[in-house]
C-alpha cells in the first residue's frame, strides 16, 4: 500500500512562494517602486491635509469677515442715528434762538417807548418829535421851553441803571409863531413869536438793563453803589 505525505508537499509550496516574494522585494526595481508609492501616498496625504486646513481657514476668515461687516453696519447705523439726533438738537436750538430773538425784537420797541414816555412825562413842557434806534444807539429829537427841562430829561435818561448811557445833548434856540395868539393892530410884530429850545439827545441803549431801570431817575435802596456817571454833554448853538 502506497503512502503519500501531503503535509510536506504543501509546506514546500508555501516556502517557495515566500522565497519568490523575497526575491521580488530584494530586487532594486521593486524597492524603488515601493519607495515611490510610499512617497506618493505621503505627498497625497500632506496635500490633502493642506487643502482641508486651507479650506477650514478660508471658511473661518470668511465668517470673521461677515461678522466684522455686520458689526460695521450696526456701528454705522448708530453713527447715523447720532447724527440725526444732533441735527434735530441743532434745529431745536435754532428755533429757540429764533423765538428768543423774535420776542426780543417785539419787546424792544415797546420797552423803549415805555421807558422814554415815562421819563418825558416827568418833565412838563417837554415835547418829543421823534425817537430813532439804530442798533444799540438811540436818538431823541424834540423841543422844550428852556434848556433846564432838556437837562432834566437827559438826567432822567442817564440815571436809569445803565438802560441809557453815554448821553450827548445838542440844543438850539429858535423862535416859532404861536398860532393861538390873536394879533392886534397895536401889537408888536413879535408878539406871536415864542422862543423854544430844539434838542437832539444821542445815547447808547442796553435792553438787558431794562429790568433794573427806575423811571424816577434814581437807584433802589438795595442796589449796590456804582461809580459816578460821566457828566452829560450839552452842546448849545
Amino acid at each position: 500500500m502506497l503512502r503519500i505525505n501531503l503535509l510536506n508537499s504543501v509546506t514546500e509550496r508555501q516556502g517557495g512562494a515566500v522565497a519568490s516574494v523575497d526575491r521580488q522585494i530584494a530586487s532594486p526595481s521593486s524597492r524603488l517602486m515601493v519607495m515611490f508609492l510610499a512617497t506618493l501616498l505621503l505627498t497625497a496625504a500632506v496635500i490633502g491635509w493642506d487643502v482641508i486646513s486651507s479650506s477650514m481657514a478660508h471658511s473661518k476668515a470668511q465668517a470673521d469677515l461677515e461678522e466684522q461687516k455686520r458689526q460695521a453696519a450696526e456701528l454705522q447705523a448708530v453713527v447715523n442715528e447720532q447724527k440725526d439726533l444732533e441735527q434735530k438738537i441743532q434745529n431745536i436750538d435754532a428755533r429757540i434762538e429764533a423765538i428768543k430773538t423774535l420776542r426780543a425784537n417785539q419787546a424792544g420797541p415797546s420797552a423803549v417807548l415805555a421807558a422814554v414816555t415815562e421819563r418825558a412825562a416827568m418833565v412838563p413842557g417837554l415835547y418829543l418829535e421823534s425817537v430813532e434806534q439804530t442798533g444799540d444807539q438811540m436818538v431823541f429829537k424834540g423841543n422844550s421851553p428852556d434848556e433846564q427841562q432838556v437837562t432834566q430829561f437827559g438826567r432822567s435818561l442817564e440815571f436809569s441803571n445803565g438802560l441809557f448811557s453815554n448821553l450827548s445833548i445838542e440844543t438850539a434856540r429858535n423862535e416859532v409863531v404861536n398860532q393861538n395868539v390873536v394879533m392886534k393892530e397895536t401889537s408888536s410884530p413879535d408878539a406871536n413869536k415864542v422862543s423854544i429850545v430844539n434838542f437832539t439827545i444821542k445815547c447808547a441803549y442796553t435792553p438787558s438793563k431794562a429790568a433794573g431801570a427806575n423811571p424816577n431817575g434814581a437807584t433802589t435802596a438795595s442796589a449796590q453803589p456804582q461809580a459816578p456817571a460821566a457828566p452829560t454833554q450839552v452842546a448849545k448853538n
